[in-house]
């Protein structure tokens, strides 16, 4: 991390009135972030809506002693803080209105992930549980990440799923990295920072306060394409999630439920009103691929789908990609062959299979065998 930059990130971000909204205005305004401190007053009270008070704290900025302690306690526990700017910002979640100027990592993230996010009840049932467990299982051997809150019940099942496929997963908390909430996820949380991510966009020492948790959901839906609710009641914060995700114009799915269950009313009362009723994996896949293709063909040109790709006209590979379709032009070959012969892990490499897929390259056979599309 360059400390001499993420300084500034963490003291802007630590005035009053410089909140998600306003942050990124003065950013465009002055160019970068030492020049928004070095600016005076009068540039400053020309942003809109800025106010008076939040104008004089910025030009007469005197927490840095606090800022360091911050950086220092960033290092001590292996926190890496993510902007905005930087190319390993979430992508889906640059383009909701009130992105988090910054989020706390620990972890890996990663810039090709394809993010399903999985939530529901807290005191999840036995059916809710083992649904869940199925369908993160499945969409992270797809090469999928599963995105929750690594809250108890669902949350963390959805997490386990995905881990248990070795995929990858990203837990969004309302809390400080440092601050594991609830306590007994603790060795959860380690597996998910050897699985994925855990991140947030509260900086250290930031207690599990009630009113964060509703914040955070505008992350987990915005960062996916998508949000799973499994179970959830009439008044659930899953719902929150849900309509959140509507608002940016995420895909909702819900999982039916029995109509005597309490835990069920929620996501059967969402699906009466519009969201997709899924089964199986299938049914999440068939809506979000359309998204996919679009964000493959803006880094690759298409392949139809009936097109066979000769030796000489595959320089539209990246060079991962180019490594898989050395191994299927031979002949038809399992996902194990594959991860030997390209040296990639298999969270990695399924991933790259279901872009290939999507671009009409490869095709999957029973059995996890994979082949050129014919």
């Amino acid at each position: 991390m360059n400390y001499d930059i993420l300084k500034y990130w963490i003291a802007l971000k630590s005035i009053t009135g410089v909140g998600n909204i306003t942050f990124p205005v003065l950013v465009d305004k002055f160019g970068s972030l030492p020049a928004i401190f070095a600016a005076p007053v009068s540039k400053l009270r020309e942003i809109p809506g800025i106010s008076k008070n939040t104008t004089t704290a910025i030009a007469g900025f005197k927490g840095w002693d606090k800022v360091k302690e911050e950086l220092e306690l960033l290092d001590k526990n292996k926190i890496n803080l993510i902007t905005y700017q930087d190319e390993l910002y979430p992508s889906k979640l640059t383009n909701i209105y009130d992105r988090p100027p910054l989020i706390y990592v620990r972890g890996n993230l990663n810039k090709d992930d394809i993010n399903i996010a999985i939530v529901g009840s807290r005191l999840a049932s036995t059916y809710g549980k083992y649904t869940t467990e199925r369908i993160s299982r499945e969409l992270a051997r797809k090469g999928l990440t599963i995105v929750s809150g690594m809250a108890r019940g669902i949350d963390s099942t959805a997490h386990r799923g995905a881990i248990t496929a070795h995929g990858r997963t990203i837990a969004v908390l309302g809390s400080g990295l440092d601050v594991i909430y609830p306590p007994e996820n603790k060795k959860l949380f380690d597996d998910i920072i050897q699985n994925g991510a855990v991140i947030s966009e509260f900086p250290p020492g930031t207690p599990p306060r009630a009113a964060n948790f509703p914040t955070r959901n505008r992350i987990i839906s915005g960062m996916s394409y998508g949000v799973v609710i499994v179970e959830a009641g009439e008044k659930s914060g899953s719902l929150i999630t849900a309509r959140l995700a509507l608002e940016q114009g995420r895909e909702v799915f819900a999982i039916p439920g029995s109509i005597d269950s309490a835990g069920s009313r929620g996501t059967n009362k969402l699906i009466k009103q519009g969201a997709i009723l899924i089964e199986n994996i299938d049914d999440i896949l068939e809506e979000i691929m359309p998204q996919i293709e679009i964000k493959a063909s803006l880094k690759t040109p298409r392949v139809s789908s009936s097109e066979k790709i000769e030796k000489g006209n595959h320089e539209i590979l990246n060079e991962v990609e180019q490594k898989i379709f050395d191994s299927v032009s031979k002949g038809r070959i399992h996902i194990d062959e594959l991860i030997s012969s390209t040296g990639l892990s298999s969270a990695g490499i399924l991933s790259e299979l279901t872009k290939m897929e999507l671009q009409g390259i490869v095709e999957q056979h029973p059995g996890k065998f994979f082949s050129l599309k014919k």
